[in-house]
């Protein structure tokens, strides 16, 4: 019921994660990411601990690959489970339970995983990594140029409600945690205009934490 990209921009070092499914609210469980550390998916009858266990375990200097092996070794259920991880070298791992929902798949490369269940078919995951190399610019715009094109290439099995991304860089918190929680349309594109929206405006909001002096005006009435 979920497919999701977990990412690092090569040239910036910003990790991203994003996310759709038929259930209500995918991101506030399945998205997770952390500045300088990595970035985490965990979904398929899903157990958010285990994304904030892999980052806490990349922090201490674990690579991807090892962050899934202790998972795999130490963690209850793994066979339910899917978890995506990209850590701050660009090393990318997957674990993909065996009870994973339906027709699921995963595929990787360098500073890229995805993944997902209850597919269309299992050549999903391959289309979002070819479409994310074949990507360039902000992160957050690759990120909806990879979901779009898992759309095209068929998605969930069934119609998508939900969808979100995650963007962290530098500072302590996301510098984007966008979420369509339920759309009766299609949350990815109503994602992409919520992206338009807010991406002008996403280092204005990091200067109002830093700097209140230096930060713009917010442009609504009574604000000069």
């Amino acid at each position: 019921m979920t497919f999701s990209i977990v990412a690092r921009c090569a040239d910036t070092g910003m990790f991203g994660v994003a996310v759709s499914s038929s259930s209500p609210a995918v991101a506030a469980r399945c998205a997770h990411a952390r500045a300088g550390v990595g970035v985490v998916a965990s979904q398929n009858v899903t157990d958010p601990a285990l994304g904030i266990r892999a980052l806490d375990l990349m922090a201490l200097g674990a690579s991807a690959p090892q962050t899934i092996d202790v998972l795999r070794a130490s963690s209850g259920h793994m066979e339910y489970r899917q978890v995506l991880s990209v850590d701050c070298k660009g090393n990318s791992a997957i674990h993909s339970g065996p009870r994973a929902l339906g027709t699921w798949a995963e595929a990787k490369g360098q500073d890229v995983a995805c993944g997902g269940n209850l597919l269309a078919n299992p050549d999903v995951p391959a289309r979002m990594v070819e479409a994310f190399a074949a990507s360039s610019g902000h992160l957050g715009d690759r990120l909806v140029a990879v979901m779009k094109a898992a759309l095209a290439a068929g998605g969930e099995a069934g119609p998508v409600r939900s969808a979100g991304m995650k963007l962290v860089d530098q500072v302590s918190w996301p510098v984007a945690d966008l979420r369509v929680d339920w759309s009766e349309n299609c949350p990815i594109e109503d994602l992409s205009s919520l992206w338009t929206i807010y991406k002008p405006q996403l280092a204005d909001y990091v200067t109002r934490a830093l700097d209140p002096s230096a930060a713009p005006s917010y442009g609504v009435p009574g604000d000069e």
